[in-house]
């Protein structure tokens, strides 16, 4: 009847809508900021012949972002502990529009120092929207459902990375190289119509006041803190270590082309959504909110498969281990963020996932680069053998991994 009072159940329908809405919104603008972070390695050969550098020169265009996010997610997620996270995305959404409209520029100029430094302020915007969308949508849902919505929302990282791998060199020909950068900013405004309305009273922890140094400290002393910290780090290094060398691998030793080589290893990131979502639901119902089952059975499946991968010599076995070991290493990359800020009191659970967020990262930034180092000196199959018990210290590490309270 018109003017009766909404029924409960009509409230719960509500808030439940809202959940999701914000759920997606900060996907979609996570994936943009995915998409604009990995989109030049899809047009290298044109930046190194516009631009007059070299692969490396060109990789860093790409790589500095990594690095940026090492550098600034632990004093992002400090300002964010202290401040209103959903105020900080929207913000950081105005650092990609300048991000994306100055490497435009830089790259059209052909300032290639210009164009890096872009892609520190875009570094910045990602790293925030990481690590405040992590927090909001961790805090907007109950512990019976966080799991699963934390991976869902890390899903973004590798939807964005295939959007920008198959969307850079579509733009790149319609209008220009340049172009890639601000290709993408679009689709964080799209993401930003969702989330504000929907996100309107999820900015901090409710019932807390600013963290305390001394609260902020306890975060990075925290032994539990910490050994989430090394999980993450082995696991985003196994991630980019076959993502970076794999394709490499395979022309060179296989003798397969550059272009079937990536179509093949294009499946290891891509079988991440599928993934990063199950380990969240897996989690959240089969282990009734435990974490440390999921991400032991991720290293224990991902170490044998990674360590043994250069002993297959067929191409319907290396697809199989490339599904395999993705599913595996992804498995615990989305269900890491909710378990660290379990460990920690909400009024520092940003801090918590920053501080993830940058050992994490520096696994990264780190492991495609030692890789190579090892891969000169002794080869393929012990580099492949070593990053096997790199994923075995992951499972030690794992076994000993403490619960959050209450679980």
């Amino acid at each position: 009847m018109a003017g009766e009072t909404p029924t409960r159940t009509d409230a719960v329908l509500e808030s439940r809508r809202a959940r999701w809405s914000l759920l997606v919104g900060a996907s979609v603008i996570s994936m943009a900021l995915a998409a604009y972070e990995i989109v030049p390695a899809s047009v290298t050969p044109l930046i190194t012949s516009s631009l007059g550098v070299g692969d490396a020169g060109a990789g860093l265009v790409v790589g500095v972002m990594f690095g940026t996010v090492v550098v600034a997610s632990l004093p992002v997620g400090v300002v964010l502990d202290r401040t209103n996270s959903r105020h900080a995305v929207a913000a950081a959404i105005g650092l990609l529009f300048l991000a994306g409209a100055w490497g435009w520029q830089a790259a059209t100029a052909g300032a290639y120092r210009s164009l890096i430094a872009s892609r520190v302020v875009g570094g910045v915007a990602y790293v925030v929207v990481w690590n405040a969308g992590i927090d909001i949508v961790g805090r907007s849902f109950g512990p019976e459902r966080r799991g699963t919505a934390v991976a869902t929302f890390t899903a973004s990282g590798p939807i964005g990375f295939a959007v920008g791998q198959a969307g850079g060199p579509l733009v790149a020909d319609a209008f220009g190289w340049p172009a890639i950068f601000p290709a993408f900013t679009g689709a964080a405004l799209v993401g930003l119509v969702l989330f504000w309305p929907a996100s309107r009273g999820n900015g901090r922890a409710s019932g807390t006041s600013a963290p305390s140094a001394a609260e902020l400290a306890s975060v990075v002393t925290d032994r539990r803190v910490w050994t989430v910290g090394l999980l993450g780090f082995i696991g985003y290094s196994l991630y980019l270590f076959v993502n970076s060398w794999t394709p490499s691998y395979l022309t060179d030793q296989l003798e397969l082309s550059l272009a079937l080589s990536g179509a093949l290893v294009a499946a290891f990131p891509a079988v991440g959504v599928l993934s990063r979502v199950s380990g969240g639901l897996l989690s959240d119902t089969l282990f009734d909110g435990r974490r440390k089952p999921v991400v032991l059975v991720s290293f224990l499946v991902a170490a044998p498969v990674v360590g043994t991968f250069t002993a297959l010599r067929t191409v319907p076995l290396v697809v199989a281990a490339l599904l395999v070991a993705g599913f595996a290493v992804q498995l615990c990359l989305g269900i890491v963020f909710a378990y660290v800020r379990e460990l920690v009191d909400p009024a520092v659970a940003a801090t918590a996932v920053a501080f993830l967020t940058s050992v994490g990262s520096a696994g990264a930034f780190l492991a495609p680069i030692a890789a190579g180092g090892l891969i000169s000196a002794v080869g393929y199959r012990a580099t492949f053998a070593l990053a096997g018990g790199l994923g075995a210290v992951g499972v030690l590490l794992a076994w000993y991994a403490p619960e959050p309270d209450g679980v």
